[in-house]
């Protein structure tokens, strides 16, 4: 029987969560001869090694010692994703009269205690796909526990000793605490806990301003905090292109986010107030008051308890497990898949990291992790989505580059939304219409992103692009834009010369 577990605030959505994703009453099978595949770890690299394995007759065993869905369903995607719905809904009502619709605008409220309970309701929903239940269905055996290496071959959990011919390790990421002074004493938020909140806290401090923290810095101005926003770097989202960060920063700000930029947390102590953050930028010394701090500073493998030593397979504290181009580990038995060994720490990149490991750890396949074109996105409004190669990347490598933008506030789909916010911006290697990577900022670039994923791995240049025809009006038809941009740059002087002498000759 495994231990009883609670997620706050106990109601009936989060009980639903616990049963289907630590069930209170699950028995751990007795294990039975050698399996095919152990995969420690049950998020979306487990849960995908794990259920494809099993499905193509392997003998698999899964183990996870907290939640299965990990953090995409826990405290990553679903949840994130659901509450940022409902910050877009108040924003549009908020902007609803510059498109006609009357609104009281002093009328308009978030109701925070209900938002969080329908994000609860949701990922409780969606937790039967990723349940204990359903992969023993698949014939997975499923156990909850903590797992470590007692050698290179044999994995132990809850007095139970796995013998494995392959194994996986998928244990993922959590978020990274800073060492700051007082911070832990005064207390704090991450990820794994800002969703358990039911009362919207006036005052908000974020520090670090990546990807989390930009996406739940402007849910939370537009649900009404006062919201301030600390950025180390000289830009937020530091990753991505500087054009697409300064529309996010000057979209952050018009929703009333405060945004330091080279500044950095030193101290935090707790008064009758709130808790007092101090902060030096470039030397200057100031401090404010919030009632809550948000960290989202980067994220830690969890290599912790799982006596890789034992299993000979190398690993570092700060960047994980060491794994070569086919995901092997240093003991070539066992792979490792996701956050736990991957740079790229999405759940896209996870789910097709699994399918590599189970092609080469189960039919010594040679399929290459470097072979994947990873798409990713910022769920801001407007969104910024990325695939491939930035310019200060290509440059690096010596490859020469041609870019391409196309604003939205040249596409008449985007002006008819009153969504003109943004871009698409793509690089062709020099002379030829090869795609080498792009960038969009638009409300669903995340979506967009894909028509270039898809003709980047097809090998479909932008002179193909130019020939696509998209429905009007739509903002996908930027990418189209895009294409013709390219095509008139092979409008030559000469071979205008030419068509302008044939064209009089044919009259």
């Amino acid at each position: 029987m495994t231990e009883s577990l609670q997620i706050d605030p106990p109601d009936e959505f989060n009980q639903q969560l616990v049963k289907q994703v630590h069930p209170p009453d699950w028995i751990n099978p007795e294990p039975d001869g050698r399996y095919n595949l152990v995969v420690i770890g049950a998020g979306t690299a487990g849960l995908v090694t794990a259920a494809g394995a099993a499905g193509l007759g392997a003998k698999v065993a899964l183990i996870e010692r907290h939640l299965m869905g990990g953090d995409c369903l826990n405290t990553g995607c679903v949840p994130s994703k659901a509450i940022i719905r409902s910050s877009r809904a108040m924003h549009a009502v908020m902007q609803a009269n510059e498109l006609g619709v009357l609104v009281d605008r002093k009328s308009v409220a978030v109701n925070f205690p209900q938002v969080m309970e329908r994000m609860r309701k949701l990922r409780a929903d969606i937790s039967k796909h990723d349940s204990a239940q359903r992969f023993k269905d698949l014939g997975v055996d499923v156990f909850i526990g903590e797992a470590s290496f007692l050698n290179q071959s044999i994995i132990q959990v809850d007095q139970r000793q796995l013998d494995f011919k392959k194994a996986v390790i998928a244990t993922g990421a959590r978020a990274a605490v800073p060492e700051i002074e007082g911070l832990k004493k005064t207390g704090f938020l991450t990820n794994e806990t800002i969703f358990s909140l039911t009362a919207l806290p006036p005052r908000l401090a974020v520090l670090g301003a990546g990807p989390i923290g930009c996406e739940l810095a402007q849910t939370f101005a537009r649900f009404g905090s006062e919201v301030t926003l600390i950025q180390s770097k000289p830009q937020i989202l530091p990753r991505e292109d500087r054009d697409a960060a300064q529309i996010i920063q000057r979209q952050l700000e018009q929703d009333g986010v405060k945004i330091l930029l080279n500044a950095s947390t030193t101290q935090v102590s707790r008064t009758e107030t709130g808790k007092k953050i101090q902060i030096d930028t470039q030397g200057k010394v100031t401090d404010f008051i919030a009632d809550e701090i948000l960290i989202s500073t980067g994220r830690a493998p969890n290599v912790q308890g799982l006596n890789l030593e034992q299993a000979g397979v190398k690993y570092d504290e700060r960047n994980g497990i060491v794994v070569n181009d086919f995901l092997q580990t240093t003991n070539h038995a066992i792979y490792a898949a996701g956050d736990i060994c991957s740079r790229y720490q999405f759940t896209h990149t996870a789910d097709f990291q699994a399918r590599i490991v189970i092609g080469n750890a189960l039919f010594k396949g040679r399929s290459k992790s470097s072979q994947l074109q990873i798409p990713w996105c910022t769920y801001t409004d407007p969104e910024i989505a990325h695939i491939g190669l930035y310019p200060h990347e290509a440059a690096a490598k010596n490859i020469r580059i041609q870019t391409f933008i196309q604003e939205l506030k040249d596409v008449d789909r985007a002006i008819l939304d009153a969504e003109t916010n943004g871009f698409v911006k793509v690089h062709v290697k020099q002379g030829t219409d090869k795609i080498l990577g792009a960038t969009i900022v638009a409300s669903h670039a995340g979506d967009l992103i894909s028509e270039i994923s898809v003709a980047m791995k097809s090998g479909m240049g932008l002179k193909q692009l130019a020939s696509v025809i998209h429905p009007y009006p739509t903002q996908a038809d930027a990418i189209r834009k895009i294409g013709d941009q390219y095509n008139r740059t092979r409008l030559s002087p000469l071979i205008k010369s030419i068509f302008n002498k044939w064209l009089t000759w044919s009259r």
